[in-house]
């Protein structure tokens, strides 16, 4: 109801406002001109005294205002207008204008410390405004001091708005928050001709114990999705590992293309390595020791005993044959083990030996130098 009671006159009659102060200035100085003549008899007197007082006239008459500010004018206590930017006149004792407006932009910063949340926690809140004046007059006739009018009327709808959420749509909704205080400043300052660009929320703080415990959250909170992820990606490999292992097993070629490839990344290391592989090959796979011999002839390649066997007689042989051999009900060794046996009773063969095949003159010369025998058989 009170937007349309005024209409916004920034430029009109503002000429033939400047016209008719011009005209009674001219008037005013023409009355002194003429007091002047008559008081001194002088024609000089008198034109002096009309370019002085039509020069303070037009002194004290004149106005210029930027092209960004504006100004009301009032006739006798009553609103004539609101006149700017350039120049124009005014009547002195008659019309007066008692201030000026910025019609550019203006930020203001506003705050509201120690506002209670919806969940009781106490914050401050720290916000910036971008406002301009749309309509002087407006706001010369509805408030008093614009700039503090709107700076508390922020403030205060801030707080409303603070009341209404909780801390964590305050922490993460700072967008909705902001536009919530535009809308309701906005309800708030229209009827003062001020225009509301936007509302930025620039700081929020909270008590540092509850900071803390914010804090001990989120760490809480990033650990167990970690696990959550971890246990995840384990169940995922082991799932793919079964499924590979099973393809391996199906697929002979496969395990071989996998062999290979451990072959081709332990080769570009760049170091030389002897690599025993302990698997059977078949078809197209790796040519291995055990894999073409089997484990059964690769310990008997190892078997030092046959040698010292060729040289002896043929029952020596035939008994360190049976003595070595393994019988069917008893596991078989590993070929290193078996290697350290072989060798002892193949030592132990070889005495036996020595003491058969030794004269029979002298039995005390043998038996006094036992060592030399013994060295023989370790020689040999």
């Amino acid at each position: 109801m009170t937007a349309q009671l005024y209409s916004y006159k920034s430029t009109q009659g503002m000429h033939g406002n400047s016209a008719l102060a011009i005209l009674i200035g001219l008037i005013v100085a023409a009355l002194f001109f003429v007091i002047g003549y008559y008081a001194s008899l002088s024609l000089a007197v008198g034109a002096a005294l009309f370019l002085v007082v039509l020069f303070i006239y037009l002194l004290i008459s004149v106005k210029v205002l930027q092209e960004w500010k504006r100004a009301p004018i009032l006739t006798l206590g009553k609103y004539k207008g609101t006149y700017g930017p350039g120049l124009f006149f005014i009547m002195p004792l008659i019309q007066s204008m008692p201030y000026k407006f910025d019609l550019r932009t203006f930020s203001t910063v506003f705050s509201a410390e120690k506002t209670l949340t919806q969940d009781n926690v106490g914050v401050d809140v720290e916000a910036i405004m971008f406002t301009r004046i749309e309509n002087p007059e407006y706001t010369a006739l509805q408030v008093n001091d614009v700039d503090q009018s709107v700076s508390l009327a922020a403030q205060t709808a801030l707080r409303d708005v603070i009341g209404k959420v909780n801390l964590s749509q305050m922490i993460v909704g700072r967008n909705e928050i902001a536009s919530s205080v535009k809308t309701l400043i906005d309800q708030r300052v229209t009827p003062w001709g001020v225009n509301v660009i936007s509302v930025e929320i620039r700081d929020v703080k909270i008590p540092d114990d509850l900071q803390d415990a914010m804090a001990k959250v989120a760490i809480a909170s990033r650990e167990r999705d970690a696990r959550v992820i971890l246990a995840e990606s384990e169940k995922l490999a082991a799932t793919n590992m079964v499924a590979a292992a099973q393809t391996y097993n199906s697929n002979i070629y496969a395990m071989q293309l996998r062999a290979l490839n451990m072959l081709y990344e332990i080769g570009i290391s760049g170091r030389n390595h002897l690599i025993f592989i302990p698997t059977e090959s078949r078809g197209l796979g790796i040519p291995t020791p055990i894999g073409v011999l089997g484990i059964d002839k690769l310990a008997g390649l190892g078997d030092t005993s046959n040698i010292d066997g060729k040289k002896s007689d043929d029952g020596s042989a035939a008994a360190g044959s049976a003595t070595q051999k393994p019988s069917a009900q008893q596991p078989q060794q590993a070929p290193v083990q078996q290697r350290s046996q072989q060798q002892d009773t193949g030592t132990k063969q070889k005495k036996k030996q020595a003491q058969q095949n030794a004269p029979m003159g002298n039995p005390a010369d043998n038996l006094g130098n036992p060592d030399e025998t013994q060295g023989d058989s370790f020689k040999v």
